[in-house]
């Protein structure tokens, strides 16, 4: 049953959404704090680059560790 409705492949596809939502929220700051956008609506509004960094990389992990569970 479980093959037929593949929840052995959901947890490695959620690890691979999650992590691909870290890599690409993070990287869209990164590139409009470049550009000198500020978030709207918001009054002091602070660029954290370690921050965005740092998650940056967990997303790149995380999403690495999805797609070899779903392959192997």
């Amino acid at each position: 049953m479980s093959e037929l409705l593949g929840i052995d492949d959901l947890l490695p596809e959620l690890i691979i959404g999650l992590g691909l939502a870290l890599l690409i929220g993070n990287g869209l700051a990164w590139w409009k704090n470049r550009r000198g956008e500020t978030p709207e609506g918001v009054e002091e509004a602070t660029y954290r680059p370690g921050r965005v960094a740092f998650l940056m990389v967990v997303g790149v992990l995380m999403t690495v560790w999805g797609v070899v569970s779903l392959v192997s």
